[in-house]
């Protein structure tokens, strides 16, 4: 019996010639990632164990964007502690502010993470990774202080959903709409330890911005990876960024599955995930009248440039509504340049817009656009749970660029075909 891809990737790294699903396993791991809420927890324990040094200062990243620029003593404090570390053990890839991004948009950009690659990382949407061909996934402080110490980390392999998107597209449709409609239908514990793997035309055809967005919200449906084999579209993504040698791997025509699922997405609306679950979607034409208060356009989910010119040009030549907050956060500092340099920023201030230094801030509640008690607000990111934009009797309401730049100047959800 063949390997998935995500089985093929986990048996190169324990450097064994074929894994099973359930097989526990030690492996070999590529890159290691923690950020300023979860790396110092892990630094602490890095140190109660006697570390010295790391397994491969080329190897361990640190991406302090939570809660930077810091907001609070707390924070600074956070982050110091990341600061003195790299510095400590002479880590090659320490962002600071005014270079640093959201973690998962930035190492793709910077071409630390690749084809091939086993990856980990302290965050639970480290399976952003997967669109690049790399098994990827979120681990705990603890698992990542060994992981910086060894270069190895433990893993039960997980079996894999195979999803086949067929058809085409429709207006306003993207890859975050493939995941909301595939979360709505399997639930937010569907793949639960499981790989998600996204194949079929459609997904040949997408961006990489999509699908970086797709295995970002993988997680969302309690996956432990989302995946896309490489092709094209990646290698390009790749040749121009990377900043090591890289393997492409397939999986194998004779892998076998624990389910296949196939959608139609010629019947596929753009989605908004009604609180308090990513699950919770219903399709743009049946949302009714939902009045909102904020707009956050961003995130490690949709911070990319390819979001801010939809976002661009829905809101060029009009004004968001006065009633509503519009908050823009570029995922990275190269993304705030190429908006700037595009005319990007100039339309969204026109159009009465904060544009944001990237930063997580209002996802995880953090700072940047905090909800006060009975706020709803409509938003690019990949939560919305009940207190994850603030206050816990807040609401969230999840989308696509394009439909929270127009519910943006409509003052409600809606299309930009209603605009």
């Amino acid at each position: 019996m063949g390997m998935a891809i995500a089985e093929k990737i986990l048996a190169r790294h324990c450097e064994r010639k074929s894994v099973e699903p359930g097989t526990f396993i030690e492996a070999k791991v590529d890159i290691t990632l923690g950020n300023d809420i979860t790396a110092p927890l892990a630094i602490e324990e890095f140190k109660k164990v006697g570390g010295g040094k790391v397994f491969d200062p080329d190897r361990v990243v640190l991406v302090p964007d939570h809660f930077t620029p810091n907001k609070d003593i707390k924070s600074a404090e956070q982050c110091q502690i990341l600061r003195s570390f790299a510095r400590e053990q002479g880590l090659s890839h320490y962002y600071e502010v005014g270079r640093v991004g959201i973690e998962h948009a930035l190492l793709p950009e910077e071409g630390v993470v690749l084809p091939g690659d086993l990856v980990i990382g302290a965050d639970s949407h480290t399976c952003t990774y997967g669109a690049l061909g790399a098994f990827a996934c979120g681990v705990g402080s603890t698992d990542l202080a060994f992981a910086m110490l060894t270069g190895k980390c433990w893993f039960r392999v997980p079996e894999t959903i195979k999803f086949v998107y067929k058809g085409k597209l429709n207006k306003w449709v993207s890859g975050k709409d493939l995941i909301l409609y595939t979360i709505g239908d399997i639930g937010v514990d569907g793949a639960l330890y499981k790989v998600m793997e996204f194949t079929g035309p459609v997904i040949r055809r997408l961006t990489m911005a999509d699908r970086l967005t797709m295995c970002n919200m993988a997680v969302e449906a309690g996956a432990k990876s989302g995946i896309i084999e490489p092709d094209k579209e990646t290698i390009e993504y790749i040749e121009a960024r990377a900043e090591r040698p890289y393997e492409i791997i397939h999986g194998e025509k004779s892998a076998r599955y624990a389910k296949v699922i196939e959608y139609n997405c010629s019947k596929i609306e753009p989605q908004v995930a009604f609180p308090p679950l990513p699950s919770n979607t219903r399709p743009i034409s049946r949302v009714g009248e939902v009045y909102i208060d904020q707009v956050v356009i961003g995130s490690c989910t949709n911070g990319r440039i390819e979001d801010l010119r939809i976002s661009a040009q829905v809101l060029k030549g009009r004004k968001v509504h006065p009633r509503v907050r519009l908050i823009i956060i570029p995922a990275t500092q190269k993304v705030y340049r190429e908006a700037l340099s595009e005319g990007l920023l100039e339309t969204f201030i026109d159009a009465g817009a904060v544009v944001s230094t990237p930063t997580c801030g209002p996802c995880l509640g953090g700072h940047m656009g905090v909800l006060a008690e009975g706020e709803k607000a409509i938003a690019t990111t990949n939560r919305n749970f009940a207190g994850r934009m603030g206050h816990p009797k807040a609401q969230i309401y999840l989308s696509n660029p394009a439909i929270a730049a127009a519910s943006a100047i409509a003052g409600k959800i809606t299309s930009p075909e209603e605009l």
